[in-house]
């Protein structure tokens, strides 16, 4: 679990927290996540984790940022047809499977780091929006006070001008 408000929420529920980290700030880095990750492939290879899964949200621009949920364990099915009908026949250093399960936690610790960016910039970009309406929106009550004020001040000068003229006819 990465971030207090997904610990929080699964505390609520009453999920199971394998692991976390919290308090990454703005500038999260890949060495922060080696160690939950770590855990979670652990948990995963033992058999306590079923599945495997990323929920963050996708930066797609600005103004624009979808929640995801992408199942990272155990890895989709190709559905490449191509891939099946070919028979390769390759000498790997060091074994398959020693070179499979590298492969495997370098792209889950690289899709759990790009969730955190893509979460970051759009938490960022939400932020930069938001203030960008509030600015709007205060300019907009401003010229709005000002035309009030305006209107005030005016109806004080036209009522001082009617005074001083009233006070002249009387005398």
């Amino acid at each position: 679990m990465i971030g207090s408000k997904g610990v929080s929420f699964f505390n609520s529920v009453g999920g199971n927290v394998v692991a976390q980290v919290t308090g990454m700030g703005d500038n999260p880095s890949l060495s922060e996540l080696i160690g939950p990750v770590k855990v979670m492939l652990q948990a995963y290879d033992e058999g306590r984790l079923d599945k495997l899964y990323i929920v963050s949200n996708k930066f797609i621009n600005t103004m624009s940022q979808v929640p995801t949920i992408t199942q990272l364990l155990p890895l989709p099915a190709s559905e490449d047809d191509d891939l099946k009908r070919k028979a390769w026949d390759y000498l790997y250093e060091p074994d398959p499977k020693a070179l499979l399960d590298t492969l495997l936690r370098r792209y889950v610790e690289s899709q759990v780091y790009q969730g955190v960016v893509e979460n970051l910039a759009s938490e960022q970009a939400a932020r930069m929006v938001a203030m960008k309406a509030a600015t709007d929106n205060g300019g907009s009550l401003i010229k709005e006070l000002q035309l009030v004020y305006n209107k005030a001040r005016q109806a004080s000068i036209t009522q001082e001008l009617t005074e001083i003229v009233s006070g002249a006819a009387a005398v």
